[in-house]
């Protein structure tokens, strides 16, 4: 059986999803706001515990500490993420400057991740517009054709302790504190990412006043190193699994990308909370102005939605070895799989 096999609802096309799936979309202010509270007010006071026990002596006390707050880090991220699709709040502008407060928290401009996310929501799964906002990823074809110095760099790119440690490191702490690449999007991305950095040196400078050099890289520095893995490993299995979609521009249809191309993550009910249910991934491709927390209420609804990419935890940690996309089998498949076919 293969990782996410179940790829279609009995009798329901994908672009029929789009209308069954609108009446749960509009967000509110009442519950944005108690989700925002229950996320923000434990990763402070989880940071200040950590830094409390550190000055006590404990110094191993901070790296602890550092897991559980990572993960209402990544929850922050992920309304961050709603914000950016105007699904959090009501009203737009709200979304964007509870976006652009938390991206400071998330170290994530969020103006310039905005635009990126809604260029890979745009072109998920469509081989001819590969590159933004997603895991790069290589057909067969395009492997096998490349030097034994491009194989080995994509092969290196792939490792896992590259992909998900010192990849998401090297992505949060330092490549987002410049946006290159992003010259002809204007003066938009450079304000965005030069504001951020602003206001992340005045928190810090603040707490390195109020605590100090030393327990500040101890407890801050791990935690958002913690939760930048996790979030690149959340991103990973939501597309990166057996049974994903990709096609040419010619095939590629969004509705089918959408519901075929992301999976539906199942989790504990922990690590869904902590996570914002942003592993029902499917749905949320499909209707991207569904709030995280009526994600599960759609599930609920629509039982035939369970089994369409579903993948357990230890379902996703079968996906790491899926590195290349084979255009004959329409699958990804593993380095040696593809070496069978050279």
């Amino acid at each position: 059986m293969s990782i996410g096999h179940n790829t279609g609802a009995p009798g329901v096309a994908a672009r029929t999803w789009i209308q069954i799936l609108n009446r749960y979309r509009e967000p509110s202010h009442g519950r944005g706001a108690i989700e925002l509270a229950i996320t923000a007010l434990p990763l402070v006071a989880l940071w200040f515990a950590a830094w409390f026990t550190y000055s006590l002596g404990y110094w191993w006390a901070p790296l602890a500490i550092a897991i559980p707050a990572a993960g209402f880090l990544v929850r922050l991220f992920a309304i961050q993420h709603d914000c950016g699709h105007g699904s959090f709040f009501p009203q737009r502008w709200m979304n964007d400057w509870v976006g652009r407060a938390l991206g400071v928290l998330t170290v994530t401009p969020y103006d310039v991740w905005r635009r990126n996310h809604a260029i890979h929501h745009s072109a998920a799964g469509n081989l001819d517009k590969r590159g933004i906002g997603d895991v790069d990823t290589l057909t067969v074809r395009e492997y096998l054709a490349l030097s034994r110095w491009g194989q080995f760099k994509y092969r290196l790119y792939r490792n896992p302790l590259v992909l998900f440690g010192i990849g998401p490191a090297y992505l949060f702490l330092l490549e987002q504190r410049l946006p290159i690449g992003m010259m002809r999007g204007g003066w938009r991305p450079w304000i965005s990412t030069q504001v951020t950095n602003a206001a992340m040196l005045a928190i810090a400078a603040g707490l390195i006043w109020l605590v100090g050099f030393k327990a500040f890289f101890l407890v801050h520095v791990p935690i958002v190193v913690i939760a930048s893995s996790i979030g690149v490993w959340m991103f990973y299995v939501q597309h990166q699994f057996e049974d994903t979609f990709w096609s040419e521009a010619g095939g590629w249809d969004f509705h089918e990308a959408a519901l075929r191309g992301s999976s539906y993550y199942d989790l504990p009910w922990p690590l869904r909370w902590l996570t914002a249910n942003i592993g029902i991934h499917h749905v949320h491709h499909l209707h991207a102005r569904i709030p995280s927390y009526r994600l599960p209420r759609v599930l609920r609804d629509h039982p035939d939605l369970r089994e369409i990419g579903r993948l357990t935890l230890l379902d996703s940690l079968r996906c790491v070895r899926l590195v290349l996309w084979d255009e004959g089998k329409k699958r990804l498949v593993t380095f040696r799989e593809a070496r069978a076919q050279g």
